[in-house]
């Protein structure tokens, strides 16, 4: 019949047998009851729909096949209408019931495998192996049986035995294997999706032949390859050897006129010692010599039948890989393709031409282990000398589906995948591809390394690494992934391009802790020869190489051991090149500022052959020369980070300090303070701080005269969690400038610093200190200011300022709401500086006289005491007149006594000397030292004291303790004397300082030993604090 005059008619049929086959096989996994044979009858219907489509795509079809569909879609609707029934009320039908739905059922099968052998055989024209797969997959419906037993369990029937039904595959345990990337081939019984086919129909409309189902989805089919069929043609006895009995490959005739196989007669004539015993094995007659003449023709003839045969059994190999779920069968179909290609070159190009690519990729994912492993060895034979048959088979497959398999915990599984990358890494085009699969490189260095364990994968995994450095990028990979020798080896012994890319490599990885020693020993010298020597390009990329290499502390001395040190000195002061596109001068200051930070000893580092070190005059006058002069300011950061390294030497120190005093190195340096990278300023304001101690003031008076400053390093930021490094360093900077410069003191009020420093303290004590890396840092920088204007009292207007915001409040919150060590030693300083100078502002108490007493005053020698009896209002026991904490700052009236000594027991001894000296301030001379004995024993001071100079040896603290407790001895009374003599571990104390101790604290010691009778009393000189 004509396909065109009945095409409607023919699609209309298929896409309506095929919706049913779909929604069939889509219930059938739904019925509880006879599962196994519900699901074998699926996988039947299922199977045939492929076969259906085959037919649908066949070249020639037949005048019958509308009536063929017809007779398919009765019978397809007849189960439809069973299989509905079942789902419907599967409980409620009855077991007899249900039986004989399943008798009709593998009657629906047996009509079905009927119809699929009404297939003509002209159908498919020379493609024989549909035919064959066809006729297969008909024989076995029409002998398939559904058995039941008295308790609905499924039986298989004896000729099934060796084939598995997809749900036994399904629930059959697979060998145990724990991949590092498990594959997935397992498909569920609940995910039916699979066998949803009406989405593939306008597929196979388009191709002749498409089947890329998974594996392993079907229940049975043939467990063999078809016999019959494995030689199409008829065999004819001369193709046999009559030694060997096998098809001859290489047949000689000798000169009785029989042929063999070369081999088998040479092995024959081996096994006579004389010649004359020589025979034909065939005819047994005497043999005059061995000589033998090659049978062209026979072999020719032998050669053509073989390529016809293996040309057949390669299409039979396709459809049995295609429909078959035998385990067996694909085995036996893998290794059949396996022979034929090991046999000839050519057969390879039939097999990757035949379309068997995407069927055998396919097969990765079987969940048996001879099948995968038997697929990956036949991918390996067909990818073998020849990258056209490499690139068809990673066009179909994805190399991560191989690099998986190296995890396998199967040993045969990783070697089949070893020896299969490593083939595919044989084509250049491929390494590349290769390399780019996420962790393949890591997985592959992982199984380099472990000879001891796999010494074969061990080999093939460094033999695939090899292949892959042919391409730069997986060299750079490797590195990354702790595999250093192929950059370092390509970096020293490649060419020029390949070194300069290499040496670039290095500059953009992050080399881990352990290989960075091992890099600096390997590629320094040649490093040091690319800038000495190279071009642009390769200097470029050896300084940032080094820069790297640098940035590990402990690599300085390799570096200076191979010259580095002296390379960039030149490189900063001497090399000019005014046409070269780089400046090198940026590069070389920062491998120099790396140097100099690894805890070198920096005066023994020679920069030259004059024998100049990196602390002599020589570099520091330099390197201030760079930077007063308009440099770029990645240079100005390494030059500031290279002077830092050098204030740790006491001689370049002052060097250092000179140069800034008599040249404008201040200047430049205060002006950096501005500059809006962030990294410049803070390295600039470091720098700075550093210097302080020894130019201070200096320092201070150019701040002061600089624009902008001094208000802008104590902006407080927008929002707390913003503080930022540079916020803290600049209030840092403040803090350590002298406090009793009183220009910058001045400064600071004049642009109302302070209610700024206090509202950011508040801000900073609500938020928290952990809502900023910098925030603590910041934080002290800002008490420490404050602390500034303590100093500075006697000036009027700071001494309003301390008034008006009451600094002494402000000092004791801060003594114990902060976390903070440092702010609490800050606090106590305040303090200090401002109860020395609460005697001064105490004024005493006025008499009020009324006007008639002011009328009659009588002369001081007439009063006869008259105002004896007058009442003086009350004051301030300690200072001797009016005092508060807001106006004359008394501790006293401040509270502030008793979170001193509180303060006595920190661990921090900066805490406890800077607490204990503003606790001496109430025992000064000028106070009432009786009184402030009396106040501070009501509140045990002498006991938190006691504890202090037992748990401190420093001798700072020693003689503040030990001139507290001799104040308590001679003013505090018996009781006092009483508390300190009790006390048992004090005299070893005081012994251990009167040994130890220097002058001041020997005395003192001694003077308290005496009061405690343990030396004799002799009259000492007094002494006071």
């Amino acid at each position: 019949m004509s396909l065109k005059k009945d095409a409607t008619a023919i699609v209309s049929l298929e896409e309506s047998l095929l919706a049913s086959i779909s929604e069939i096989t889509e219930a059938v996994v739904c019925i509880e009851k006879e599962r196994e044979n519900f699901f074998e009858f699926g996988c039947y219907l299922y199977r045939a729909s492929l076969a259906i489509m085959e037919f649908l795509t066949a070249e020639n079809l037949p005048e019958n096949a509308i009536e063929i569909l017809q007779t398919l879609s009765q019978n397809v609707d007849l189960a439809k209408d069973l299989v509905k029934k079942c789902q419907e009320a599967i409980h409620a039908i009855s077991d007899n019931k249900l039986r004989s739905i399943i008798m009709q059922l593998e009657g629906v099968i047996n009509h079905t495998g009927e119809c699929l052998s009404l297939i003509p055989s002209s159908t498919f024209g020379d493609q024989e192996y549909v035919e064959v797969a066809i006729w297969s997959l008909s024989n076995e419906m029409q002998n398939a049986q559904f058995g039941t037993s008295q308790t609905l369990a499924f039986k298989t029937n004896d000729h099934d035995t060796q084939t598995l039904s997809l749900e036994k595959q399904l629930e059959e345990p697979a060998p145990p294997e724990t991949d590092l990337y498990p594959i997935n081939v397992d498909i569920s019984i609940e995910n039916h999706q699979f066998l949803n086919m009406p989405h593939r129909i306008e597929d196979f409309r388009s191709t002749s032949y498409d089947f890329t189902r998974k594996p392993g989805n079907m229940n049975r089919s043939l467990t063999t390859l078809p016999q019959d069929t494995q030689y199409m043609e008829p065999l004819y006895e001369t193709f046999f050897c009559p030694l060997g009995k096998k098809i001859m490959d290489n047949p000689v005739t000798i000169e009785t006129g029989v042929t063999y196989e070369r081999k088998a007669i040479t092995e024959w004539f081996e096994k006579f010692e004389k010649s004359e015993d020589i025979c034909c094995p065939v005819t047994g007659q005497k043999l005059v010599s061995r000589a033998y003449n090659t049978n062209n023709a026979l072999k020719s003839t032998i050669e053509e039948w073989l390529e016809r045969n293996e040309a057949a059994r390669i299409k039979v190999a396709r459809a049995a890989l295609s429909l078959a779920s035998s385990k067996n069968m694909v085995l036996e179909a893998i290794k059949d393709l396996q022979t034929i290609c090991q046999r000839k070159r050519y057969n390879k190009v039939q097999v990757c031409s035949v379309g068997l690519m995407p069927s055998l990729i396919k097969f990765l994912e079987y969940k048996d282990t001879d099948v995968r492993c038997a697929t990956i060895e036949l991918l390996q034979l067909l990818s073998e000398e020849d990258d056209e048959h490499k690139e068809m088979i990673t066009k179909t497959m994805n190399i991560s589906t191989i690099i998986k398999m190296l995890s396998s915990n199967h040993q045969r599984i990783r070697h089949a995948s070893l020896m299969f990358l490593l083939e595919l890494s044989r084509s250049l085009s491929l390494c590349e591809k290769i390399g780019s699969v996420p962790g393949g490189i890591l997985m592959l260095i992982n199984i380099k390394y472990k000879h001891s364990i796999d010494a074969f994968a061990s080999e093939k995994a460094d033999e695939t690494l090899r292949n892959l450095e042919r391409v730069p990028n997986n060299i750079k990979h490797m590195a990354e992934c702790g595999h250093l020798e192929p950059l370092l080896d390509h970096l020293a012994e490649g060419c020029e391009d390949m070194k300069m890319e290499m040496a670039s490599y290095l500059g953009e990885i992050v080399l881990g802790q352990e290989s960075k020693t091992f890099v600096a020993e390997r590629a320094s010298p040649t490093l040091i020869k690319m800038v000495e020597c190279g071009n642009t390009l390769n200097r470029t990329a050896a300084f940032k190489a080094l820069a790297q290499i640098s940035s590990y502390q402990l690599n300085g001395k390799i570096l200076v051991e191979a010259g580095v040190v002296k390379i960039m000195v030149e490189e900063m002061f001497t090399r000019r090149i005014h046409d070269e596109p780089m400046n090198s001068k940026i590069e070389a200051a920062a491998i120099l500022a790396n140097i100099s930070e690894s805890e070198l000893e920096l005066e023994k580092v020679q920069v030259n052959n004059h024998g100049h070190t990196i602390t002599s005059d020589y570099v520091v006058y330099n390197i201030f020369d760079m930077l007063k002069n308009s440099t770029p300011d990645e240079l100005n950061i390494n030059l500031i980070r290279i002077i830092l390294c050098l204030t740790k030497n006491q001689k370049s120190t002052a060097t250092i300090v000179s140069v800034i005093k008599t040249t404008e190195a201040s200047h430049a340096l205060t002006e950096l303070i501005n500059n809006p990278i962030d990294k410049l300023a803070i390295a600039a304001i470091k720098l700075l701080c550093t210097l302080s101690p020894y130019m201070g003031h200096t320092l201070a008076e150019r701040l002061c005269k600089t624009g902008g400053q001094p208000e802008s390093l104590i902006q407080s930021p927008t929002e707390i969690n913003q503080i930022t490094e540079r916020h803290a360093v600049s209030a840092k900077y403040v803090a350590k400038l002298p406090h009793q410069n009183l220009t910058l003191n001045l400064a600071l009020l004049s642009k109302n610093a302070v209610p700024t420093i206090l509202k950011t303290i508040n801000q900073i004590q609500r938020s928290g200190t952990r809502s900023s890396r910098y925030a603590v840092a910041y934080l002290e920088g800002l008490v420490g200011t404050l602390v500034r204007f303590t100093t500075t009292l006697y000036q009027p207007q700071i001494l309003f300022l301390a008034r008006n915001y009451n600094f002494t409040s402000v000092f004791t919150e801060l003594l114990i709401k902060t976390s903070s060590d440092e702010v609490q030693r800050l606090s106590a300083i305040g303090l200090e500086n401002l109860s020395s100078q609460s005697i001064n502002l105490s004024k005493p108490p006025q008499i009020k006289r009324s006007k008639f007493v002011k009328l009659f005053y009588l002369p001081k020698f007439l009063s006869f005491g008259s105002l004896k009896g007058k009442k003086v209002p009350p004051g301030c026991p300690v200072h001797r007149g009016a005092c508060s904490s807001q106006n004359t700052f008394c501790l006293v009236d401040a509270k502030a006594v008793e979170r001193l000594l509180a303060c006595l027991d920190h661990e921090n001894v900066g805490v406890v000397e800077a607490a204990l000296s503003a606790i001496c301030t109430l025992l000064d001379e000028k106070v009432d030292v009786d009184k402030s004995v009396s106040m501070l024993s009501e509140v045990n001071a002498v006991q938190h004291v006691l504890n202090l100079v037992k748990e401190h040896q420093q001798e700072g603290l020693w003689q503040k303790s030990l001139w507290v407790i001799d104040m308590f001895l001679i003013k505090g009374g018996d009781k006092s004397a009483s508390d300190i003599s009790q006390d048992r571990l004090l005299p070893a104390t005081l012994v251990n300082a009167f040994h130890h101790g220097d002058g001041n604290t020997r005395k003192m010691a001694e003077r308290i030993l005496r009061h405690l009778n343990k030396m004799p009393n002799f009259s000492t000189s007094n002494y006071t604090m």
